[in-house]
Formats: C-alpha cells, structure tokens, sequence
C-alpha cells in the first residue's frame, strides 16, 4: 500500500494529495499518518513546498469528512431506529446510546469534531453521528477544517524532521495498517462478542 501511495504522490502532486486525503476520510484503514509522512519527506527534499501541501491536503481531508458527514445529515438518527433496532448488536449500540449521542453533539459537537480530528481510530467515525445530529454544515465544516488544518501541519514537520528515519523505514508502513486494521477488526469482533443492549423505556413501544 505505502508504494501505492508514493506513486499517487508522484504521479499527481499536490491533487494526488488531495484525493488520498479524501480517500483516507472514506476508507479509514488508508492513514493519513503514511500519505502526509510521504509528502513530509518532499517537503524536506525540496520536492514540495509546505503551504500548498497543508492546503490541499487539509481540503481533501475536509471533503472526505463531509461525505460521511452529508450522509448522516440526510439521513437523521429519527430515520434509523428501525435499523438499530433490528441490528444492535452489530452496531454495538442501541437506541438510548444514539439519542445520548445526539443530545451530547447539539451541545458540545463541534469541540468533538475538532479534537478527535487528532485520533487516528475516530477522526473519520465521529463525522457520521455529527451529520446524524444535524449539526450545523458551516459549524462542522469550519471546525473540521481547522483541526485537519493543525494535525497535518504537525505531520507535515514531524514527517521533516524524521526524513532520514521515514525513508530508512518506509516499507514497513504497508505491515503497519495491516496491523492496525487486524488490531480494529479483533476489537470489533470483541464489542459485538460482550455487548449488551441497555434496557428500553417501558414507554417505548415493543420492537
């Protein structure tokens, strides 16, 4: 995966950027860690430069985000209780757990969505509930925007600094997500295995 990556780099600049930002925001295990250290080292070689990589990488990542974001928010959590009704347990969640998510994002949504655009394992999950809450598209949109904005600088010069290291070790990173996708598929094999839906409202009418 990682020579992959390096041959879109290659191929397309600064664009190519953009789309694997993207692309990694719709299919988590592509890391934006591997793409933006890639790009990192041609900053530190002189084969890009710092300012147009952090923006069109933030923007593809930005995009990215809003796709997931766009389909919660035409969705709207009221539409999927039949679904996590019936499907709980794959979801891991129940009903409950969805309105507390929703109620958690109308207050404190956009704080969530920037923080976690620092965590690897949540920063492309959380743009799904955000849509589901109908949070506000310029809210997300601007906070989104703006903690991509810092990750990508921070991987940008961390990439620099470690240029010698990132090139001596570059073809272990496709080992690496294969790693880390088996490490999330164990722990989701784990939470549907110890799940257990909370009780329903006696109110709530029988599913």
């Amino acid at each position: 995966m990682s020579d992959w990556i390096v041959s879109i780099i290659e191929g397309g600049g600064y664009v190519g950027i953009a789309f694997l930002m993207a692309l990694e925001n719709i299919f988590p295990p592509l890391p934006s860690e591997v793409i933006m250290g890639v790009a990192g080292v041609a900053v530190a070689e002189g084969r890009m430069a710092f300012w147009p990589l952090l923006v069109w990488s933030t923007l593809g990542a930005t995009l990215g985000n809003y796709a997931w974001f766009l389909l919660g928010d035409r969705l709207g959590y009221e539409r999927m209780r039949p679904f996590v009704d019936r499907h709980g347990r794959w979801l891991t969640m129940d009903w409950r757990q969805v309105e507390a998510t929703s109620r958690f994002f109308r207050r404190w949504g956009q704080w969530v969505v920037f923080f976690l655009r620092f965590s690897p394992l949540m920063r492309t999950i959380i743009s799904l509930p955000a849509g589901l809450a109908h949070m506000g598209h310029w809210k997300f949109l601007i906070y989104t925007l703006a903690g991509t904005a810092i990750w990508n600088a921070a991987l940008i010069w961390g990439a620099g600094l470690m240029a010698r290291w990132f090139r001596e070790f570059e073809h272990y990173m496709g080992d690496a997500v294969l790693v880390l996708v088996v490490v999330m598929t164990v722990f989701y094999i784990y939470r549907v295995m110890t799940w257990k839906a909370v009780n329903h409202d006696p109110r709530d009418p029988p599913t």
